[in-house]
């Protein structure tokens, strides 16, 4: 296997592998079209295996505290994307992918990664085994249907809203978990590198 930059003609296999892994997980429907690109300088790797790309991992990189990442106290770098393939995985690639960046971070001297995930309990142990620590959370909170009623309305007639997306940060989370059917805790995590 070979851990190499991520090019511009990566982009389909980039986009298949980071849809596979997500399948199973509670981001099973953020499904990219197009490969996000960064406002600051990033970190864009993919582990390739036989031609195919089976693992990847961005990071958009500080060049100013706070400009990206909200929980680190120096310069930090954002995991935005980190994907194995599920045929590929629990065989480290994950691992050496994130090894590979870090490497690459201190020498641009970020000192801290920041990365966010939802409640997989499975991604959570993979994070706090590399070093990650917890600390900050909210809820993701995605509404559908009648769960809309009296909370989203539109101003314009004959438009009804189906489907909602939502950040709560409030304190009354258990509130929010009983009100509605899909709600996930997004953890934020940090590792000094």
């Amino acid at each position: 296997m070979l851990i190499r930059e991520y090019r511009t003609d990566d982009e389909e296999g980039w986009l298949r592998c980071r849809v596979l892994s997500f399948l199973h997980t509670a981001y099973y429907d953020n499904v990219l079209q197009e490969k996000e690109t960064y406002d600051h300088p990033s970190i864009e790797l993919v582990a390739v295996e036989s031609g195919k790309i089976v693992g990847l991992i961005d990071i958009e990189c500080e060049e100013e505290i706070k400009t990206v990442c909200a929980e680190c106290s120096s310069l930090g770098g954002m995991i935005w994307h980190l994907a194995v393939h599920p045929d590929f995985q629990c065989q480290g690639i994950g691992q050496q992918l994130l090894l590979e960046a870090e490497k690459r971070l201190k020498a641009q001297t970020i000192d801290q990664l920041e990365a966010y995930t939802r409640d997989d309990e499975w991604v959570n142990r993979w994070y706090q085994k590399n070093g990650f620590h917890q600390v900050n959370h909210y809820l993701h909170v995605i509404m559908e249907n009648n769960e809309l009623n009296g909370i989203i309305e539109s101003s314009l007639k004959k438009l009804r809203p189906i489907s909602c997306f939502a950040h709560y940060t409030g304190e009354e989370e258990n509130t929010i978990k009983n009100k509605f059917s899909r709600v996930h805790e997004c953890r934020c995590y940090r590792k000094d590198i």
